[in-house]
């Protein structure tokens, strides 16, 4: 592994599996070898007798290496709520997914683990994303919805992961409403607040065209 990053995201549904899907493309077309993975997915369907995650099933598409599906997703729950509810009787244990990260870290150039909804959402009953992120020290990527509100979201998430052990690597914008008032004023209003560079600003699409989202990366000034 050259680089990884961990991407979370200002709340849950604000387009993190479409920027790390079009992250991963835009590795892969600058000849980089890429993986991703999501360590804890709720909300899952079972399919040839097995819990799978229509995300973390994106993320092994994109791959540009094989893997199995419980190396991309090791906890798969069914119920559509937070997995420290979902996972009552099988747990997330941090150990569990730092060696599953381990194993697959060499296997690409370019490793990208997607969190489980924002940064404090809780992965057990003791432990959130953020400890997650931890664990696994990669520099995290913050993925912010533009829309209504998102400014203040951004912040406090901002502020939350600069009060951890993490390096706050830079933010990606997704536009995941049609009409929002004033999105390019909220960009600029975050670029000025957020003290990491900006990535990306990937427009609103109802049916996702990753190699195009992908060219609205810029990461030379992406922090390591």
């Amino acid at each position: 592994m050259e680089k990884g990053y961990f991407i979370t995201g200002i709340d849950t549904n604000v387009g993190k599996t479409w920027a790390t899907v079009a992250l991963m493309r835009y590795f892969k077309s600058q000849g980089k070898s890429v993986i991703g993975m999501k360590p804890v997915a709720s909300g899952c369907s079972i399919q040839d007798g097995v819990l799978v995650n229509e995300d973390a099933l994106l993320l092994q598409q994109n791959a540009t290496v094989k893997l199995g599906y419980q190396h991309v997703n090791p906890y798969a729950y069914a119920l559509p709520v937070s997995p420290h509810i979902a996972g009552k009787d099988n747990p997330v244990e941090l150990d569990v997914i730092v060696k599953a990260f381990n194993v697959i870290k060499d296997q690409a150039q370019i490793l990208l683990v997607e969190g489980a909804g924002g940064w404090y959402s809780p992965i057990n009953q003791h432990q959130d994303n953020s400890d997650l992120a931890i664990a696994l020290a990669l520099p995290v990527l913050l993925v912010v919805a533009i829309k209504l509100g998102c400014i203040n979201h951004a912040k406090l998430t901002y502020q939350a992961m600069n009060s951890e052990a993490v390096v706050s690597a830079g933010w990606i914008a997704v536009h995941t409403e049609p009409d929002t008032l004033n999105a390019d004023e909220i960009v600029a209003t975050l670029t000025r607040t957020l003290d990491m560079p900006l990535l990306g600003v990937l427009p609103y699409t109802k049916n996702p065209d990753f190699d195009g989202l992908a060219r609205n990366y810029y990461l030379h000034s992406v922090s390591d």
